[in-house]
């Protein structure tokens, strides 16, 4: 089942002056922007400020500035607007899914139909892209739903959180409580719908069509149709200029998975042909199968380093052919390298060099399986503070030139937060004679320590005096944890002097 998030940014004009503004007063002052509606200059978008001070969508400039004096007008740049949708639809297309569009004036859709396990989830990936928007000052409001009109709808229609998640097959029972704004209908049709007593969604749905395509022509049943999955709606994906795409279209619909993969080896030929001449090697790849019912199969492979291997590509595509559903057929095939780096050859070792053994294939094996975020290493950051020491990066990602603290022993295993404890201790330097954790009871026989870490005051207020001392501990079974008392034993300034256990030791 399709699977469709609609991005709806209400504020995208005004957050976009926003932050090209100086920060001045006059940027803090209500904001409208005008354009022209036939003779009338009227408010094409306002901000949060300007609309709590009774200001709307559609009024004339002109009673605007009678309302609020101070108020602040810039012209509307509707074509500049949706270069500034493009180029954050583009930024959506490297990091998301292989299908992005601009729903133009105020969203961006995006189809996610089987890649939301590489972001962790649905929430999790509506979480982390609401973030991100934030983080960037735009203000958005994301849904996710079976249709590309069921999610718009929801997106800019209900307003009980910022991301709204559909569950699979609850389209019509979420699109019922809905105005009929929600369908994408001109003004006129919804103002004729309300003159009939219609004022939902749902009251539309168990209606007969007969009638209502007499009287509003077909576009009312079509939106419908469309919001609700019974006729589908294509989405025409961005594609940034200077990509390496190769195409293929099939006299006869194809569906058979021998006949797909055949076609995936002839274009990944072609495409590394390409790649060769222009010396780059692909980092990400992005296969759309159009099926005959206008609905489009996705598959994304990512690459760990930059290759042109057809052997190699055609194996992590292939791979995904499960994956793709050909429904009535498939007619139109592309492939296409969205993310190029430069690749140059490289001199063969000879015998009496010892080749390093070469883990890409595995990593972009486990990475298209898995999602690549879940496919790292550890790596040392410059710093005293335990959960600060480590960070993940790429599995093939270079060192970074710093190395292990090899002075203390640190465990094998650190927890992601340091973990309440109960002891008996005697302060301010000797370490507990027990613990306590997780319900059970550990008698302490051996005991290295304090290591005395103090905290970063350079980065938080709170660390200024903060001090924490690690003891290395060892039970009657052979078991070695890694605990610190936060505080110094004597001054209540520098910490809580309560225990907690922060490791353990393999």
């Amino acid at each position: 089942m399709a699977r469709v998030i609609s991005v709806c940014l209400p504020l995208w004009p005004i957050d976009r002056r926003r932050r090209q503004a100086d920060n001045t007063a006059s940027a803090e002052a209500p904001l409208i922007l005008a354009g022209r509606v036939g003779n009338r200059r009227v408010i094409t978008a306002a901000c949060e400020l300007a609309i709590g001070q009774g200001l709307r969508i559609g009024m004339p400039v002109s009673k605007a500035q009678a309302m609020v004096p101070d108020l602040r007008i810039e012209a509307a740049d509707p074509a500049a607007d949706h270069q500034s949708l493009e180029r954050l639809g583009l930024w959506l297309l490297q990091r998301i899914a292989p299908i992005v569009a601009v729903d133009p004036p105020d969203g961006v859709v995006i189809d996610v139909t089987g890649a939301d396990h590489l972001h962790g989830g649905e929430e999790a990936l509506l979480e982390m892209l609401l973030g991100r928007l934030t983080l960037s000052g735009i203000t958005a409001h994301l849904a996710i739903a079976d249709t590309w009109g069921a999610a718009h709808a929801l997106a800019r229609h209900h307003r009980k959180t910022k991301a709204c998640i559909a569950l699979p097959g609850s389209t019509a029972s979420v699109l019922a409580p809905l105005p009929l704004a929600a369908l994408r209908l001109p003004p006129a049709t919804v103002a004729g719908l309300l003159d009939l007593g219609f004022a939902t969604i749902g009251d539309l749905i168990d209606t007969p069509r007969a009638p209502l395509t007499l009287r509003f022509g077909p576009d009312l049943c079509r939106r419908l149709d469309q919001a609700l999955g019974a006729v589908g709606e294509p989405i025409d994906p961005l594609r940034p200029e200077g990509l390496i795409e190769v195409r293929r279209s099939f006299a006869e619909p194809i569906g058979a998975a021998e006949t797909i993969a055949r076609s995936i080896t002839r274009l990944v030929t072609d495409l590394c042909t390409a790649l060769e001449a222009r010396g780059e090697g692909a980092r990400r790849l992005d296969l759309l199968c159009w099926r005959v019912d206008n609905r489009i199969e996705t598959v994304r492979v990512g690459l760990a380093v930059a290759q042109r291997d057809p052997k190699r590509l055609t194996r992590l595509l292939c791979n995904k052919i499960p994956s793709i559903d050909p429904g009535f057929g498939i007619e139109i095939m592309t492939l296409t390298a969205a993310l190029a780096e430069p690749l140059v050859p490289r001199q063969a070792t000879t015998l009496l060099e010892q080749a390093p053994p070469d883990i890409t294939d595995l990593v972009d094996m486990l990475s298209n399986r898995v999602g690549h975020r879940a496919v790292y290493r550890l790596a040392p950051v410059a710093s005293d503070v335990p959960e600060r020491s480590v960070t993940r990066i790429g599995a093939l990602s270079p060192d970074q030139g710093i190395g292990w603290p090899g002075h203390w022993p640190r465990p094998s295993r650190l927890l992601p937060r340091p973990e309440p404890i109960d002891t008996m201790a005697l302060m301010p330097d000797h370490p507990p004679n027990w613990i306590s954790w997780r319900g059970i009871r550990y008698r302490v026989v051996r005991a290295d320590g304090p290591e005395r870490i103090f905290g970063e005051w350079w980065k938080r207020d709170a660390e200024a005096k903060a001090v924490r001392d690690y003891f290395c501990i060892e039970d009657e079974a052979g078991h070695r944890f890694w605990i610190f008392r936060a505080g110094d034993g004597e001054d209540a300034t520098t910490g809580s002097h309560c225990w907690f256990i922060h490791g353990v030791f393999g």
